[in-house]
């Protein structure tokens, strides 16, 4: 059986990263189209906020009360660009592994302000699942097919192939080493 070449396999991961790209853009444009709805103090993300407080404990319920709550309208910014950001690196395939990590980041996030990350409904769910969809492209060279990183990468040098060669030398005629 003959494997496919990797242009095919490039093909499919292209098409994996573009369709993870949609999604984020999916999740992030109508946060900028709607701002109502998602901007605090009476949108969606004041409400995540105060559910992930209650939900959380540890490290990560202080940072929610110390750090995000009275700063929830940078961090409903922080999260609605980053989601565009990362939507739009992995459709267009530029800065694919940047936006990649972002894109691990976010995700990470919301799981743990729900209280989701020790749960397998938590991993199941979108994040887990846009979590490991943007891995998918911080591993792999997901930018080089169908997308801008494959213009901004140097070309691959051509290595020489090495040719063995016999020459030919007259035998000696005797010890050559000293006494």
């Amino acid at each position: 059986m003959k494997l496919p070449s990797s242009r095919a396999y490039g093909g499919w991961l292209a098409l994996a990263r573009f369709l993870t790209g949609g999604i984020w853009l999916i999740h992030g444009v109508p946060k900028f189209l709607h701002s109502a709805q998602f901007m605090p103090p009476t949108g969606a993300f004041a409400i995540y906020v105060a559910d992930g407080i209650v939900k959380t404990t540890g490290p990560y319920h202080d940072f929610l009360v110390h750090t995000v709550a009275p700063n929830a309208t940078v961090f409903a910014e922080l999260v609605r660009f980053g989601e565009v950001c990362v939507g739009i690196s992995l459709f267009l395939g530029l800065f694919t592994r940047l936006g990649a990590f972002v894109g691990i980041l976010l995700p990470l996030n919301y799981l743990a302000a729900r209280g989701a990350l020790g749960t397998l409904s938590g991993w199941s769910s979108i994040d887990g699942c846009l979590l490991l969809l943007s891995a998918l492209s911080f591993v792999l060279p997901t930018g080089r097919v169908a997308g801008l990183d494959a213009l901004m990468s140097r070309p691959s040098v051509r290595r020489r192939t090495v040719v063995a060669e016999i020459v030919p030398e007259r035998p000696l005629e005797g010890p050559t080493a000293p006494p």
